[in-house]
Order: C-alpha cells, then sequence, then structure tokens
C-alpha cells in the first residue's frame, strides 16, 4: 500500500510566550524567558517558587461563564490553541462555524496530556477533606479531570466525528499524538487530525510532587536564567504550561483546498529505554533508536537535518545522554547542524512541551529561524565544543529538515521529523 503524504496546514497555540502563534514566534526569536514567580497558588513554603505560566489568561476571554466552568484549565488550552490553528487553516471560520466544504467524517482529533486534569483533582480532593466525610464532589470532576476530554471536547465542538483519542507517555505525548496522526492519515483512516497536546500542572500537587522527586530548579533568586540545558549549573527543569495545536493534512486534500503548507510531516520514531523510572539511559541508546526508527519512516538520511530541537529539560541526568544518542545517530554531519532547547525560554510542558517544540522546527522551516538555546553561562565541558548548541541568539539559516525529540518517565522516547514540502 502506498501511503499517503501529510502536511501541516494549521498552527495554533497559548503558552509562557505568547497566547498566539504571532507573539509566541516573536518571544522564541528573541530568546525571552517565560520563567517568573509562581501566581496560582501561594509557593512561599514550596522548594520551587516560580514556573512557566502562562501570563494573563482569563477563560472569560474565550469561553461564556458555564462553559468555562466544565473545563479543567488543560482542556481551556486544549480549546483555544485547537480554534487558532483551525482558523490558520481555513477549516474553521471566523464565528467558529466549520466549512461546509469538508467531510466531517474524515476530520479527527489526536490530543496529548501527561497528567490531564491535576488541578481538578486536587481541588475536588481538597474540598472533601475540608469537610465531615460526606461526599460533596461535583459532577464534572471526572469528565473534567481525564486527559482524554481535551480530544473530545475539541470534537463536539466543531462536529469532527473521525478519529477520537488521547495519548498519554509523559513528556512524550505530544509526539506520540503527531505520530499516530500521521499514520491514521498515510493510512487513509482520516483526511485531516486536529493534534497537540496540553497540560496545566502547576498547581500545589504539581510543583509539590516535582519537587519531592527533586525534578525542578530551585533558583528561586533568579528564574529567568533557571531553565539552563547544557550549563554546568543546571539543577532541575521549570515546570511549565499551555498548548499547541497543528493540523495534520493529507497532501492532496490540501493541495485542493489551496492552504497554505507550514512543513511536511514526513516519520516519527519510538523506542523504550527500558531503563530507569525517571532517567534516561546514560548512554542515550533509546533516545538513539528513536531517531534512528524516525530516519527509517522517514525514508531520508541523518545528513539532511538542518536543526534539532532537543528535549534539554535542563536536568543534571538528561541533557548529555540525549547529545551523546544524536551524535551517535548523526556522526560528524552533528557539526554542521543547528541544535537547540527551546525549553531554556518556555519550561517543560511535560504531555504539551513537543507540540510546542513541533512549532519551534515549523518557524525555522517557514521562516528560516533557528531558535536559540538561553541561560547558558559556563557551558558543560562534558559537551563536545564543536556542536552549535545556538547559544544565546537566534541563527538565520535556511532549514529544510527539522527533528524534534522529547522523552518522557518511563523510559518513553519519541522523535518526529518535519521538512519543507518540495512537490
Amino acid at each position: 500500500m502506498k501511503l499517503r503524504r501529510v502536511v501541516v496546514t494549521g498552527i495554533g497555540t497559548i503558552n509562557p510566550l505568547g497566547h498566539n502563534i504571532g507573539q509566541y514566534f516573536e518571544n522564541l526569536e528573541k530568546g525571552i524567558s517565560g520563567a517568573a514567580p509562581i501566581t496560582h497558588f501561594d509557593a512561599s513554603k514550596f522548594k520551587t517558587q516560580f514556573a512557566c505560566e502562562v501570563k494573563g489568561f482569563d477563560p472569560n476571554e474565550h469561553f461564556d461563564r458555564k462553559e468555562a466552568r466544565k473545563y479543567d484549565r488543560f482542556t481551556q488550552f486544549a480549546l483555544v490553541a485547537a480554534k487558532e490553528a483551525l482558523q490558520d487553516s481555513g477549516l474553521v471560520g471566523p464565528e467558529g462555524n466549520t466549512s461546509g466544504d469538508i467531510d466531517l467524517d474524515q476530520v479527527g482529533a489526536v490530543w496529548a496530556s501527561g497528567i490531564g486534569g491535576i488541578e481538578t483533582v486536587f481541588n475536588e480532593v481538597m474540598n472533601f477533606a475540608k469537610g465531615d466525610g460526606t461526599p460533596k464532589y461535583n459532577p464534572f470532576f471526572i469528565p473534567k479531570m481525564i486527559a482524554d476530554i481535551a480530544a473530545g471536547h475539541i470534537s463536539m465542538k466543531y462536529g469532527f466525528r473521525g478519529p477520537n483519542y488521547c495519548t498519554v507517555s509523559a513528556c512524550s505525548s505530544s509526539n506520540h499524538a503527531f505520530i499516530d496522526a500521521l499514520n491514521l492519515i498515510r493510512w487513509g483512516k482520516a483526511d485531516i487530525i486536529v493534534s497537540g497536546g496540553s497540560e496545566a500542572a502547576i498547581n500545589p500537587a504539581g510543583i509539590g510532587g516535582f519537587n519531592a522527586m527533586q525534578a525542578l530548579s530551585t533558583r528561586n533568586d533568579d528564574p529567568a536564567t533557571a531553565s539552563r540545558p547544557y550549563d554546568t549549573g543546571r539543577d532541575g527543569f521549570v515546570m511549565g504550561e499551555g498548548a499547541g495545536a497543528l493540523i495534520l493534512e493529507e497532501y492532496e486534500h490540501a493541495k485542493a483546498r489551496g492552504v497554505k503548507i507550514y512543513a511536511e510531516v514526513v516519520g516519527g520514531g519510538m523506542s523504550a529505554d527500558a531503563y530507569h523510572l525517571t532517567a534516561p539511559h546514560p548512554d542515550g541508546a533509546g533516545a538513539a533508536r528513536a531517531m534512528q526508527e524516525a530516519f527509517k519512516d522517514a525514508g531520508i538520511s541523518p545528513e539532511e537535518v538542518d536543526y534539532i530541537n532537543t528535549h534539554g529539560t535542563s536536568t543534571p541526568a538528561g541533557d548529555i545522554p540525549e547529545l551523546t544518542g544524536i551524535k551517535a545517530v548523526l556522526g560528524d554531519h552533528i557539526y554542521r547542524v543547528n541544535i537547540s532547547s527551546t525549553k531554556s525560554m518556555t519550561g517543560h510542558l511535560l504531555g504539551g512541551a513537543a507540540a510546542i517544540e513541533a512549532l519551534a522546527c515549523i518557524m525555522a522551516i517557514d521562516k528560516g529561524i533557528v531558535p536559540p538555546t538561553i541561560n547558558v553561562t559556563e557551558r558543560d565541558p562534558q559537551i563536545d565544543p564543536r556542536i552549535d548548541l545556538t547559544l544565546g541568539h537566534a541563527v538565520r539559516r535556511e532549514v529544510n529538515c527539522a527533528l524534534s525529540n522529547t522523552f518522557g518517565f518511563g523510559g518513553h522516547n519519541s522523535t518526529v521529523i518535519f521538512k519543507k514540502v518540495n512537490d
């Protein structure tokens, strides 16, 4: 069976650097940090008191009050990002109406979240604990917190009747969503998939839980520089929140609609470390396998890659093995590639991370701008000095092929490759 080609025809986001694609791309290029003291709750007694929050977000600007109360914050983010992407693709009009020319049976939603409605769970359990033991749970408790509900709401809002589900694989979740969406379209199971991921875990349970694992940076004196991948002083990741959305569409279907094509999704790879609960394999073997599988799936060689958006979380254990894996796959071509970790600016969106990092890859392809890695004041001496980590400032170069890595607790590794479309 000949596989169908799959392209990106719409993009949308809300994240710590902006409430839409324009703001996000502008601040990525500028190298802006999204980290600041936490405002969602009183974090004064927590080891980590800062995060990369979505600033100035008012759900009532996007939903009526009754509707907003039915959504956990992660679902609100999903709907905002999906709407922008759908409008960008021409599938949805300015008033939110779906195009009448689209077969809704052939449009699906494959959405990701690593944790889902953790804020809803926390609030409901705390409310119960404050009472006399009588259960008085909100009837929307379960429908708000389950991780698949964002995909469900996207389909219900726009009437999409194609494949609809959620991928949950910790920080690899969004890349797994993209790979599933890619294959569903390739195999003819759908013509269009709304895909991406969202997360909203900046609350006492999220921050406290990751603090207990000693996973978060505690650089409370200078939050803006706390996310510092590849720096000798890195001490953990910075929590982020938000969403990113891509409209993936069959190539001929997109051409017939006459819409802008941002990039082609040419392949995806997945693997498991089978090593440790939270730490990556120190030799980067699992990461290397995911990348090798992605190149095999795409039918291209590693020498075609121009830019790699790394997982690059700013953890002492994680950053070096990934570069080791990249070197194992690319060989000397690694010295001709721009590499950067945009988590240095956005923080780590957990299950939503790959979604906004895919957008960074698309920016590199569409605009010829490679976003930087910021906050590196003393480069880790373990890193080969010939590797270009795109430190401090964005770089303008032609990018025909970009690769995005994300890895998750449990040893989940995922890689997606995007290319400039050549007819």
